[in-house]
């Protein structure tokens, strides 16, 4: 293909479709400054954090950031992967882009593909990773938000990374992000046998399980995000494909933040009151989340396993998130394949 080239043609790569899976993001520490830096970036976003910087700026710079790094610290301590140094929400997604890269080699496509990851927020950065993949020649680029559940604090501030940064770009690959998968089939029967498989491995059979995904102020809801709505249809859906009778897969709301009403039921108050009212055996899971990271280690895992012992209960499982299984990675490649259908 190169072969008519002059001689004086500078060197360049072309012809590769670039994959990127995109997750949150993780501090690069657990120290002060570390968990300052990152928790900057993220309650800077206007997608996370709707107000206007005249009246948020000042809450978030004069006492947030002055007290919350020392909390979030201590918490993301006792996740930390201390082999590799960093959040394990990093490592899973690091595994998930690795196992990838291998299911689609051996595919043999007819473009050669280039697999990376990156952090929403923290390291490393979308826009470093797109460039990359632009040295290497990736002309298309298909951007995985690993949400699946839309959420504009989510999947589109994703997006909204992903634009910002090729708009610097003089010669910008074309594009194709993700659409949320709450109810792909093969998101279902990923959850459904993963959860059905950690059941069965407890040592007790639970009264009833909560669908805990993380919550979102009600305020953002009234506007249109259509979070809450794919929150209860994947559940549904999931209690639908384990044949599972009622309210036995409830869905409730987690990792509050701030004075104002989120969407309900909280999570960390269900607990409670199943725990109060009688309940001693109980699991939770997190369809929301597509890796284990601070949210469910360490909030679900530890804080509400606290809270239901404390008021009574007696049983508790944290179901483990999809991470880098088999069934995860198996949905994870018929999600990429679909999207890259007419490229490939």
């Amino acid at each position: 293909m190169t072969s008519h080239w002059p001689e004086n043609h500078p060197p360049v790569a072309f012809g590769k479709i670039g994959i990127l899976v995109v997750n949150l993001g993780t501090p690069d520490g657990t120290d002060y400054a570390s968990m300052r830096r990152y928790l900057k970036e993220f309650l800077s976003d206007q997608r996370v954090i709707e107000e206007p910087k005249w009246k948020w700026w000042p809450i978030l710079n004069g006492i947030i950031l002055q007290t919350r790094p020392q909390k979030s610290g201590k918490a993301y301590d006792a996740i930390w992967n201390r082999e590799k140094n960093e959040g394990p929400l990093l490592t899973i997604t690091r595994s998930q882009s690795e196992l990838l890269t291998n299911r689609l080699a051996s595919k043999q496509l007819k473009r050669p593909v280039e697999v990376s990851y990156a952090m929403r927020y923290g390291n490393p950065s979308i826009r470093s990773r797109i460039e990359e993949l632009a040295a290497k020649g990736c002309e298309r680029l298909l951007v995985l938000p690993m949400y699946p559940q839309y959420a504009a604090a989510t999947t589109a501030t994703v997006n909204d990374a992903v634009f910002e940064v090729l708009k610097s770009m003089r010669w910008q690959p074309a594009l194709r992000t993700l659409p949320p998968y709450y109810d792909h089939p093969a998101y279902i029967d990923a959850m459904a046998v993963s959860m059905k498989s950690q059941i069965e491995a407890l040592d007790f059979e639970p009264e009833l399980i909560l669908a805990s995904y993380h919550g979102i102020p009600q305020r953002y809801f009234d506007n249109g995000d259509p979070y809450h709505c794919h929150c209860h249809k994947t559940t549904r859906l999931v209690r639908q494909k384990l044949g599972w009778q009622g309210d036995y897969l409830r869905t409730t709301f987690q990792s509050l933040f701030g004075p104002e009403e989120w969407i309900k039921p909280y999570t960390d108050a269900t607990v409670k009151e199943l725990a109060e009212s009688g309940v001693k055996r109980l699991a939770i899971v997190n369809p929301g989340f597509s890796a284990d990271c601070l949210e469910t280690l360490e909030e679900i895992d530890v804080e509400n396993r606290e809270i239901f012992i404390e008021h009574g209960g007696e049983q508790f499982a944290h179901i483990r998130c999809l991470n880098d299984s088999d069934e995860s990675m198996d949905m994870l490649e018929a999600l990429t394949m679909n999207e890259l259908q007419g490229w490939i």
